[in-house]
């Protein structure tokens, strides 16, 4: 037993080596001063969003830097989606409504949502946000000063996540345990390795230059975890990207509730272990189950350390995602059968090869 039990020990303090290097070595948006003053386009893609689209667009014309084209594409929404940015179009003309004219073969809505949007788009650089994100402040601005210091065809920024339910809280936060605990941010931008890579769909803010000399979502068209793979494309590419985790200028909703939690994140889970089911298992089972090992290989006295040692990753990524410390610790066991749901899920619509998102069957 004591070679498990070196491996979970030596995994566990590995987490924490990276959760300390994403709590020190942070990339910010601490770039408030730009000579940038082009066009940057503002591109949402939005399918039913009728109660976050308002928001959205009042968030952006409250945004500091106005030198901004607003375009909303409409994907089919059965809702009053279309209707509300119709009301913002007649009140500030930088605020565009683009319908679908049908989704083609062989794309995903999001993906063709993006790319319509992007051939409509005319600034010198190409934001795309989802609806359900909130901006405050100067995010645009310095974010686009962020990609212009360290010369990047991409920027990617993990929004603070608002969660409201219980099923919200033993689910949402599972993602940033994964990835800030696996994954040193700042290797994203200094490394060309693409397993070092990562990208939220939430918010990216493209070069246009880049982004119309290689069509990423056209390319990724018929994928569901475009952000991360158009991420990956990138650096195959050697064009330069960065990811960072945000601040109080940008939040997201991302679901309301268990259900649509799981079936959100069922569908990409398993890219932030390199697509790969059995590393995904294996993490989910080291990280749940780890603590019987060392129990019965090293006895109490390890097993209180090791203990320890899991609390600290898990106020480590809190801290850093500005998540509720105490809820997280509290709501430890919940939220690791939550991700064991998640990743039987996830196993189940690969071999069934088919998910279900926002009322359509992808595969």
């Amino acid at each position: 037993m004591i070679i498990p039990v070196c491996l979970i020990l030596g995994f566990t303090l590995f987490q924490i080596l990276v959760g300390l290097t994403n709590l020190f070595i942070k990339e910010n948006l601490n770039y408030p001063n730009s000579d940038f003053n082009g066009l940057v386009s503002v591109l949402i893609p939005a399918r039913n969003e009728e109660l976050n689209i308002e928001y959205i667009l009042t968030d952006l014309q409250k945004q500091e830097y106005k030198n901004v084209e607003i375009l909303v594409f409409d994907d089919h929404s059965t809702d009053r989606t279309s209707e509300i940015v119709r009301q913002f179009t007649k009140q500030d003309n930088r605020i565009r409504l683009i319908e679908s004219g049908g989704l083609p073969p062989g794309w995903l809505g999001k993906n063709h949502a993006c790319h319509e949007l992007s051939k409509q788009a005319k600034g010198e650089y190409f934001l795309f946000v989802d609806a359900d994100v909130r901006l405050s402040k100067n995010i645009i601005i310095q974010s686009v000063a962020t990609s212009e210091k360290h010369n990047l065809g991409l920027l990617s920024i993990f929004p603070i996540q608002e969660m409201q339910t219980f099923g919200e809280r033993i689910t949402v936060p599972n993602m940033n345990f994964i990835l800030l605990s696996l994954l040193p941010l700042i290797l994203v931008r200094k490394t060309k390795y693409k397993s070092l890579t990562a990208a939220n769909g939430q918010f990216m803010l493209f070069k246009a230059a880049n982004y119309q000399s290689v069509w990423p979502h056209k390319k990724m068209k018929g994928n569901k975890v475009e952000d991360m793979e158009i991420a990956r494309y990138y650096k195959e590419l050697n064009i330069s990207i960065a990811c960072i985790t945000g601040d109080e200028r940008i939040s997201c909703r991302m679901y309301t509730g268990f259900n649509k939690a799981v079936d959100g994140f069922s569908k990409n889970v398993i890219s932030f272990f390199g697509d790969s089911f059995v590393l995904a298992i294996l993490f989910w089972l080291i990280t749940t189950f780890g603590f019987i090992a060392v129990y019965l290989g090293a006895g109490t006295c390890l097993l209180i350390i090791y203990l320890i040692l899991f609390v600290v990753i898990r106020i480590l990524i809190s801290y850093i995602s500005r998540q509720n410390v105490f809820l997280n610790i509290l709501l430890i066991i919940p939220q690791q059968l939550s991700l064991g749901f998640i990743l039987l899920k996830a196993v189940l619509c690969k071999l069934k090869k088919e998910y279900q998102w926002k009322g359509r069957n992808i595969s």
